[in-house]
């Protein structure tokens, strides 16, 4: 479902709420003197300055609308009005005492990834306190709630436990059981929190929903399990039960976490896209290996959701535009939509202007959702009952009857596709596992490899680390083609499958001699500053 739009923040999945079992989520604690300093040495992120605002998406209507108007003025038409940004712009408050992290071992591989919630331990409110209030200094005795994928907690607490000095007054431990952790989708408000409770836009991005802890004050004497119920009752009213979304939101949304990162590196990961990474900060534990990465190496693997069709399926028109652009360059593109003068075709003044289409679709979570309702043919269909049908009065019509052929059709082919699809759901469920090997048949090479335990709840969308040349994101590969056809992992035999690779609307523009985000002439000056 999706809700209104949200400014430059995309469109938000439709409203709900979930609370996460331990197996999804848990909470550790890093308390006590020195915590800070302890932290500021193992995680990516600079605990010693603002995070940075999550990054706008990318606004696909607004590219779309500008080239149509350039096309009408071409024409000396009338142009359609265009929405001004500051009208489509929703103020989103990001707290600064929540931010996203990655932790590394010594070689510069994740351990997991997490979010850091910051609190006065001091503190009988257990909401985070106004960034005026309290200024993020070295030696604050804070704590911080570190929310993280419950297949990960294990090997993060360790992780911490190995790097505490033995006389320092750092205080670790698991509060998993104390502290529920909930998500609110459908919203960008995560103000007026009432007492017990702590609450800030996931710091990633907020089209991934408000992250919501039920903490507890001093004063009360509820159970977690009371603190939860509570929860539920409060935003049921407004924000349905919703268990699950989040799987299937971060999947859809291209965001890999906790164990599905283990042993990679952060910029493969995408980590510095959601604002995880710091490349200013001082030392910090696998620093080196980030840092070489970013300055002068090439990228040549990133995340991103992969939808997974059969051969007999048509290919939606997104990944038809992204194969011509890919194919053709996207200076021949309009020539081959249109034609050109010297061939009887009409020049309607396509103008691109600066704008260059990107070589893979741009497409939210929603719009992926809606995407897969149909082509797996889950969409909603009801058809009108036809006059003469029981409990509609008068004859039936000839020109009924051929609709009511029509409609019959319709419903027949409705239920052709719907059974294919759950057959192809099947099938990608069975074989599409975390470690599986995606295999392009026409050259026999290993193109990406499946991190999602499975693919997201009701698609054949999956993460994957992908080769950037083999999907039009780097130079030196071949073009990413609409026809291609792959196996996954040991799977012999059946239908031919392809593989549909897109961007997230988080993602900046990709620069294809290093597979880095493109620097625009603004950023770079800045960077010189």
């Amino acid at each position: 479902r999706t809700a209104a739009a949200a400014g430059r923040f995309g469109k938000l999945w439709g409203r709900g709420h979930e609370t996460f079992p331990l197996s999804t989520r848990r909470i550790l604690s890093v308390s006590g003197p020195g915590s800070t300093k302890y932290l500021q040495g193992l995680v990516t992120c600079d605990l010693l300055s603002e995070p940075p605002t999550p990054r706008e998406e990318y606004d696909v209507e607004e590219h779309a609308a500008s080239v149509a108007k350039r096309a009408m003025e071409a024409q000396d038409a009338n142009p359609p009005q265009m929405i001004g940004s500051e009208e489509r712009e929703v103020r989103v408050r990001f707290d600064s005492r929540t931010r996203s992290a990655c932790f590394l071992d010594h070689r510069g591989r994740i351990v997991t990834d997490a979010l850091l919630w910051k609190r006065p331990i001091d503190d009988e409110s257990p909401e985070l306190p106004a960034p005026e209030a309290d200024p993020i200094r070295e030696e604050d005795e804070a704590e911080y709630l570190i929310d993280v994928a419950g297949d990960a907690a294990d090997a993060l607490l360790a992780h911490l436990k190995k790097y505490k000095l033995r006389k320092s007054k750092v205080k670790i431990g698991d509060r998993s059981e104390e502290v529920g952790v909930h998500a609110v989708y459908g919203t960008l408000n995560a103000e007026g929190t009432p007492p017990g409770y702590a609450a800030a836009m996931d710091p990633r991005h907020p089209s991934l929903g408000m992250r919501v802890l039920s903490v507890g004050t001093p004063a009360d004497d509820l159970t977690p399990q009371q603190r939860t119920s509570n929860f539920q009752s409060m935003m049921s009213n407004f924000f349905p039960p919703a268990a699950g979304t989040y799987s299937v939101l971060r999947t859809l949304s291209g965001v890999a976490e906790g164990a599905e990162l283990r042993g990679k590196t952060a910029l493969e990961c995408n980590q510095e896209f959601m604002g995880s990474v710091s490349f200013s900060k001082g030392c910090y534990l696998g620093q080196e290996l980030t840092a070489r990465s970013h300055h002068t190496g090439m990228i040549r693997k990133r995340i991103l959701p992969v939808a997974i069709i059969d051969d007999r399926t048509e290919v939606p028109r997104p990944w038809i535009l992204a194969d011509m652009i890919q194919e053709l360059g996207p200076d021949k593109l309009g020539e081959n939509l249109f034609g050109t003068p010297e061939e009887g075709m009409i020049d309607v003044g396509l103008d691109l202007g600066d704008y260059v289409p990107p070589p893979l679709p741009r497409i939210s979570a929603p719009g992926m959702g809606g995407i897969y309702s149909m082509l797996l043919g889950t969409a909603p269909t009801v058809l009108p009952p036809p006059a003469g049908a029981e409990g509609v009065e008068g004859p039936v019509a000839p020109e009924m009857e051929i609709e009511m052929e029509t409609d019959l059709e319709q419903e027949e082919a409705a239920r052709k596709l719907r059974e294919a699809g759950e057959k192809l759901l099947a099938r990608v469920s069975e074989h599409a596992v975390r470690g599986a090997k995606i295999i392009d048949e026409k050259d026999g090479k290993t193109i990406g490899q499946i991190l999602s335990t499975s693919p997201a709840p009701g698609t054949t969308v999956v993460l994957a680390q992908m080769r950037m040349d083999r999907v039009g994101l780097a130079e030196g590969g071949a073009p990413w083609s609409r026809k291609n056809t792959i196996r996954i992992g040991d799977e012999k035999g059946g239908q031919s499958l392809r593989y549909l690779p897109y961007l997230p609307l988080w993602w900046p523009d990709i620069d294809r001699a290093s597979g880095k985000a493109q620097i625009v002439e603004e950023d770079r000056r800045e960077e010189e500053e």
